[in-house]
């Protein structure tokens, strides 16, 4: 657990717990996905029982959480071990306060513990105040591609 002092309030990093289901799903809504506060709890539980996988949270003096990363293993042929961020978001309310920084110094932190010689973050191209997030905090644009998915 970490304290970070950020604009005039007082933030704590720490992993998240089931019981915070209800402020990572309205984060969610924040970011564009629909997830219940049922599902988020069922993520999060599972997330926790698998050590390729950690999600911190950064909470405010009052409880109130206003962000999380969720960052994970990725073992390719292609390349070492890296990991990747699965997901980044700060309350619409607290942005640009350095929450989104310490969150990923976080992440980036676990992943240097895993042996990762390099953490991966995937943006859509819609998301342009985020693409100057991660080039001001040392990430470089290295590809463009398209997702493509299949529902099963």
């Amino acid at each position: 657990m970490a304290r970070e002092t950020g604009d005039s309030s007082q933030i704590t990093v720490r992993f998240a717990r089931p019981e915070d289901a209800r402020r990572v799903a309205i984060l969610c809504h924040q970011l564009g996905y629909s997830v219940s506060q049922e599902e988020a709890q069922r993520r999060l539980e599972c997330i926790q029982q698998d050590e390729r996988h950690a999600v911190y949270v950064a909470e405010l003096a009052d409880g109130c959480v206003v962000g999380w990363v969720h960052v994970y293993l990725r073992l390719l042929l292609l390349a070492d071990l890296q990991a990747e961020v699965g997901g980044l978001v700060v309350d619409e309310n607290h942005r640009g306060r350095g929450i989104g920084r310490i969150l990923m110094q976080h992440a980036e932190q676990w992943a240097r513990g895993q042996g990762c010689e390099a953490v991966c973050v995937r943006s859509n191209v819609v998301r342009e105040r985020a693409h100057i997030f991660y080039q001001g905090i040392g990430y470089d644009n290295i590809k463009s591609q398209r997702t493509f998915l299949k529902v099963l």
